[in-house]
């Protein structure tokens, strides 16, 4: 028996060291985690359950037959993060740069059958340089079974990729299918091609930070929600993160203890939004002073930054956050923030999770470049998004709502629960002078009646009390209760149910 039991851990020893000590060296030099590593920091101590620890691929091509590691390039398991079951995987760039073969990718389909099975999250850990040449067709079809697997459980649990080496070629489709995408500075890049493709085709010089490095991605493409400086950093963040998520889309939100009072009311929201219309504030600071302890996990902070999204809690319990930001482009919307706030919006749907969303926008940007970029699909997008949405839905104008960006934002006309106005709100088609200038064209010339004209317009429309009188708003509250009147109205809106119609599925106008 002892025998035996030395045999085991003889093999156990070989699959934790990975591709060797050189490799591993290599890896810790290049200021990144081994696999192992990785998973140890991201989950709970001493939960993990690895499956497949000895396997090793079948290919005998090109003298693959006498080069085989046990685990073939990938850790896979099951462990918990603060106690809440989860499957991961990790990618290990010491075993043949993490590539993936026929059964580095059975050993992929397995933990994610199982979380499915199980309803459980599943994160994936990548830091490889896409498919295994020498298999061939077999690396291809092993990344389509990955693949379909990813739209299978999409919308049934949370599927969270974390960027941390490269992921090039097939491997980047994983990813792109998954609910979040978060990556490390510096050390993470995704591309379909690489820089020397690149370089060959179209001639163009590119490093792999410029074609798809973090600063790449959280910028510009909005392939990745978030990035952080190292490892260590990205994972103690991606634990974080889970806890704001549902385990799937039947459990509902995760609770968990606070001490931050729902009735708290706060003086300083008062004087929040200036007196002058046109001068900015930072809509973060009303996010923080509305939800619990001030804790706001932002998505996608760097990109279309005119909106703000992310997860936060309310009575312990997660919410989701959108928001117009008019210290950006007056939080106007564009092209790029419908999308953002829209898929946003599907998420926290598919996932039972309530939207509370902060309203302040002067309609969507004009101009050539938003019209001939979509600009009408991206919109009708978060449109459709926010039509669509059953969960409970609690709606917040505190200044400018105008023209259709007032309807797109969860308005009561395309299904807002409860809608609540402050008394700086404004709700009109447009702005004042816009108005006037179009209305009274002919006074143009008397600056006497324009101002007069103005005025009369700005008490008739641009008060939320119009919108009240016909039962658009709620209430017109005040700016220190908007906690506890956010509290009370999604306790009250816990147990919705709303009825679609049957079908196969929605054609959003993608």
């Amino acid at each position: 028996m002892r025998t035996v039991v030395e045999q085991l851990e003889s093999r156990r020893a070989s699959a934790h060291a990975g591709g060797g000590e050189k490799r591993v060296a290599a890896q810790h030099a290049r200021g990144k985690l081994t696999a192992r590593e990785r998973i140890d920091l991201l989950l709970d101590r001493g939960s993990f359950e690895e499956f497949g620890m000895f396997v090793e691929h079948r290919s005998t091509d090109f003298g693959m037959a006498d080069t085989k590691f046990p685990g073939d390039g990938v850790v896979t398991g099951w462990g918990t993060i603060n106690g809440r079951t989860v499957f991961v995987f990790s990618k290990d760039f010491t075993v043949f740069g993490g590539s993936l073969s026929e059964t580095h990718a059975a050993k992929i389909n397995k933990v994610q059958d199982m979380a499915l099975r199980m309803r459980a999250p599943i994160i994936g850990l990548f830091d490889a340089g896409g498919a295994r040449i020498q298999e061939g067709v077999a690396a291809l079809g092993g990344y389509g079974e990955v693949f379909r697997r990813n739209v299978v459980a999409s919308g049934v649990i949370p599927q969270i990729s974390v960027i941390m080496g490269p992921c090039a070629g097939g491997d980047v489709y994983s990813p792109a299918m998954t609910d979040f995408i978060f990556m490390v500075r510096d050390t993470s890049y995704m591309f379909v091609t690489g820089p020397d493709v690149v370089k060959t085709v179209t001639n163009e010089t590119v490093t792999a930070e410029q074609l798809g490095g973090a600063s790449i991605h959280t910028t510009r493409s909005s392939v990745s929600d978030g990035a952080w400086d190292n490892d260590v950093e990205a994972l103690l963040q991606v634990r974080r993160f889970l806890d704001f998520l549902p385990a799937n889309n039947r459990d509902g939100v995760p609770e968990v203890a606070t001490f931050d009072d729902p009735e708290r009311e706060d003086a300083s929201l008062e004087t929040l939004v200036p007196e002058n219309p046109n001068k900015p504030y930072d809509v973060h600071e009303l996010i923080a002073k509305t939800v619990d302890e001030g804790d706001f996990f932002e998505i996608q902070a760097k990109f279309a930054a005119n909106v703000v999204i992310g997860f936060a809690r309310v009575e312990g319990r997660t919410v989701g956050i959108v928001a117009n930001q008019p210290l950006v482009l007056a939080g106007v919307l564009d092209s790029d923030a419908s999308r953002k706030a829209a898929r946003f919006v599907r998420f926290c749907d598919a996932f039972e999770i309530p939207i509370v969303t902060f309203v302040d926008v002067p309609g969507f940007l004009p101009g050539t470049a938003q019209e001939y970029g979509g600009l009408i699909k991206h919109g009708a997008k978060l449109l459709f998004a926010y039509a669509q949405a059953t969960v409970p839905l609690v709606t917040i104008i505190t200044r400018k709502a105008f023209g259709g960006a007032y309807d797109v934002m969860a308005s009561k006309h395309i299904g807002g629960d409860v809608n609540y106005a402050w008394p700086t709100a404004q709700i009109a088609v447009m702005g004042a002078k816009g108005a006037v200038e179009i209305i009274f064209r002919a006074d143009l010339g008397d600056a006497d009646k324009i101002a007069a004209r103005t005025a009369e317009y700005e008490e008739r429309f641009l008060s939320p009390f119009v919108a009240a009188e016909r039962g658009y708003i709620d209430e017109v509250i005040s700016p220190r209760s908007t906690r506890p009147r956010i509290a009370r109205a999604l306790a009250m809106l816990r147990h919705k149910k709303a009825e679609i119609p049957a079908k196969k599925h929605d054609n959003i106008p993608l």
